[in-house]
């Protein structure tokens, strides 16, 4: 009998899978599609995963290489997973052994042997479950600990569970040690799975809106169909999403919840584990890596029945899903925009129209291309109209600060208020999307502005690490003490950002408890979520911060949004930036007044009389997405046409450009599709590099994705290919 062709897939760029023959001495039973084996790859060894099996190959049999070793005993991957991954790798025109090993834990794409599925935990000593924790009054935190742990019916939990519940306490565990009362032990996945009783709570009555919503994605569960939730912030979609998880997992079937930000898993898992009796896996890049594959190993043996996790786990193998839920649909994060540039949210309705489950996409602000595929049928529109529990929505005012003299760009008036409400004992909340202490470093005496040496780009200034900080690649510098060009000593900040806006709440309102966040202050694994807690617990009563605050997090006491500095988003070259800039106000302004007490959202402006501004705060978001969609649909843009943008850079200046070039005349495109450019990236010189972009645009899909698989494949071969580094983005998010 001929030995078979093994055709692998191996992270390379290189747009096909590869021929080799199966490894002396190993039986062929154990070549199935989704083991990895290692194979010879130039002068090099590689990771590959076995794709599928063929009679024969284009190459002469004695080219061919031998596979060195397989892996696996039993496929990480099973063949709908496999056939997933190729559907994607061909519509987004990325190769295909990137795109699988993009769909592995890093352990496993390295080659290493698979974890054991067994957990890292801690269980009680015979004296710490006859300790009454009540007597631990001065240890807060230990008294928790230890209730948790006696309440679970075997008295251990597993390490990653008991961080998720109390947050980061590794201090806490080694006191309790040393007292005795825990001991470090290994768990196994079916004892990892009991659930603690005090843990299961009993949700709220859903209101009228959200039990239409999940009636009617109950009426469905055993086929594909997408429904879009579109409810106001605060309507209680978290509800919703419990609940038909809840239904789902009764049934015997996984759940996949995917959300934009590492920022939101905490906390929204907590709320699962709290309601939900079912072992759950989260899945996102700031767990450790033997974290992120244990979690999904947990999930590919069904062990797992919710996964929670960032874009990246829509891959995650599920045998028996039955449901996905993608939280805030419209956020730009569900997009990855370097390397392998998937739609999460997209590849969600793939994968559960393939599945034959339902898929549910939930946003109080939801993407135009979304109300368009509800619009049109395509989706079944979901609306919660009300807020939960009663609550009314925040008042929203546009406060003119064309003649205010601004204090770290807060406005006298609406100091003024954030004074009032912090006096009634509420909490505030100041958005402002500029992280550092100020964007522009300048000298008074001769104009020089710190600028990045490898970006068109200047470079904000920290002064808490007293470094210039490019924010576009990263590099960084200590501050200048004099000016770099004629020596002078008046350098001066410009603008704000959240460091300076701190620094002047500080002198504004000394002894009151204020909380930054932003990307610098919560660099820190669990500091996101120890500042979030403190926030709920009342310990800072002003918050100031960037998008990080803008959704999903609920703060009861918040009765008043301060959004700083709203105008960048009024002219941005970018035609989605109106689009973002609506979704992030109705966001962040979507903050306030979540309880009984009422809020109110101050917008400060230079441009009151912008038209989005008025129709946005008049008529609210749905109004907006009316008008920006005539706007796209007589500019012919998406979601009424379908892009795709071929990028190109190099330490030259000339050779993106040169490349473009080459690939227009490439194209011999149909006239079906156009092709605009090429031309200069909007930040042309980028970590030292020059970009130039290639936009193309057809009315239908179909049509692009036919020109696109016959016109990618034959890039590689132009003659200025070799000296530059260039990537197609199917369905671009940003022009940047």
């Amino acid at each position: 009998m001929p030995e078979p062709i093994l055709r692998v897939a191996v992270p390379a760029p290189l747009r096909a899978l590869f021929d080799y023959l199966p490894p002396r001495g190993v039986v062929r039973r154990r070549l199935l599609p989704g083991v990895r084996l290692r194979v010879p790859f130039g002068r090099s060894e590689r990771c590959g995963v076995l794709i599928e099996l063929a009679a024969e190959s284009e190459i002469e049999g004695r080219r061919l290489k031998r596979v060195l070793a397989v892996i696996d005993q039993a496929p990480l991957l099973a063949n709908a997973d496999i056939d997933f991954l190729r559907w994607a790798s061909r519509y987004y025109q990325h190769p295909i052994g990137e795109v699988v090993s993009n769909a592995l834990p890093v352990r496993l794409r390295r080659g290493e042997p698979a974890l054991a599925l067994d957990r890292a935990g801690w269980r009680l000593t015979a004296a710490g479950a006859a300790q009454d924790y009540r007597s631990l009054r001065r240890a807060p935190r230990q008294a928790a600990l230890l209730r948790m742990l006696q309440r679970t019916p075997q008295g251990a939990l597993p390490q990653d569970q008991i961080y998720l519940q109390q947050g980061s306490c590794r201090p806490v565990l080694r006191a309790l040690q040393q007292k005795g009362w825990l001991a470090p032990c290994r768990i196994a996945p079916a004892e990892a799975a009991v659930r603690t009783d005090d843990l299961q709570q009993e949700g709220p009555l859903l209101n009228p809106e959200q039990q239409a919503a999940l009636a009617a994605v109950m009426q469905r569960l055993d086929g594909f169909d997408a429904y879009l939730l579109d409810g106001v912030t605060g309507s209680g979609k978290t509800e919703v999403y419990l609940s038909l998880a809840q239904k789902v997992i009764a049934l015997g079937r996984q759940a996949l919840v995917l959300v934009p930000e590492i920022g939101l898993t905490p906390q929204l898992m907590r709320r699962f584990r709290r309601r939900l009796a079912a072992p759950m896996s989260v899945l996102h890049s700031g767990l450790s890596d033997a974290e992120r594959e244990l979690g999904w190993q947990q999930a590919r043996q069904g062990l797992s029945r919710l996964v929670l996790g960032t874009r990246s786990a829509v891959f995650a193998p599920l045998p028996d899903l039955g449901l996905i839920i993608v939280d805030e649909e419209h956020d730009l994060s569900l997009k990855q925009q370097d390397g392998f540039r998937f739609s999460a949210r997209d590849l969600a309705v793939v994968r559960a129209q393939r599945h034959g489950c339902p898929v549910l996409l939930g946003s109080a602000t939801p993407s135009l291309e979304s109300i368009r595929n509800a619009r049109e049928g395509r989706y079944r529109h979901l609306r919660l109209m009300r807020r939960a529990g009663g609550a009314a929505p925040p008042r929203l005012d546009l406060l003119d600060i064309r003649s205010a003299r601004l204090e770290a760009g807060v406005s006298p008036p609406l100091m003024s208020l954030v004074t009032q409400r912090l006096e009634a004992g509420d909490q505030v909340l100041l958005f402002l999307n500029r992280r550092g202490y100020a964007p522009v470093l300048t000298c008074h005496d001769c104009g020089w502005v710190a600028q990045c040496r490898r970006c068109d780009a200047r470079m904000t200034l920290h002064l808490a690490s007293q470094l210039l900080w490019c924010h576009h690649c990263g590099a960084q510098c200590p501050m200048h003490r004099l000016c770099p060009d004629c020596g002078g000593e008046r350098l001066r900040p410009l603008g704000q950002g959240t460091e300076r806006l701190e620094e002047a709440l500080h002198s504004c309102f000394p002894g009151v408890g204020i909380a930054r966040i932003d990307r610098d202050s919560t660099r820190r694994k669990g500091s996101f979520e120890r500042l979030l807690n403190a926030i709920r617990n009342g310990e800072y009563r002003l918050l100031l911060g960037t998008q990080m605050l803008a959704k999903g997090h609920h703060f009861p006491d918040v009765t008043l949004v301060g959004i700083l500095d709203v105008d960048q988003g009024l002219y941005g070259a970018d035609y989605r930036s109106a689009e973002r800039m609506a979704q992030l106000i109705v966001q962040v302004a979507g903050r306030a007044g979540r309880a009984e007490k009422p809020g109110r959202v101050v917008i400060q402006t230079r441009h009151p009389e912008h038209p989005l501004l008025h129709k946005l705060l008049r008529s609210g978001f749905a109004a907006f997405a009316e008008e920006a969609l005539r706007e796209r649909r007589e500019s012919e843009l998406p979601p009424y046409s379908f892009q795709a943008l071929l990028r190109a850079e190099a330490q030259r200046q000339d050779a993106p450009l040169e490349f473009l070039q080459q690939a227009v005349q490439a194209a011999a495109s149909p006239a079906e599709v156009e092709l605009w450019g090429p031309v200069p990236a909007p930040m042309e010189r980028r970590a030292g590099r020059y970009r130039t972009h290639l936009l193309l645009q057809a009315k239908s899909r179909s049509v692009l994705q036919s020109f696109l698989a016959g016109w990618v494949p034959r890039l590689p071969a132009l003659k200025s290919a070799q000296r530059v580094r260039w990537s197609i983005d199917v369905d671009p998010q940003e022009m940047f």
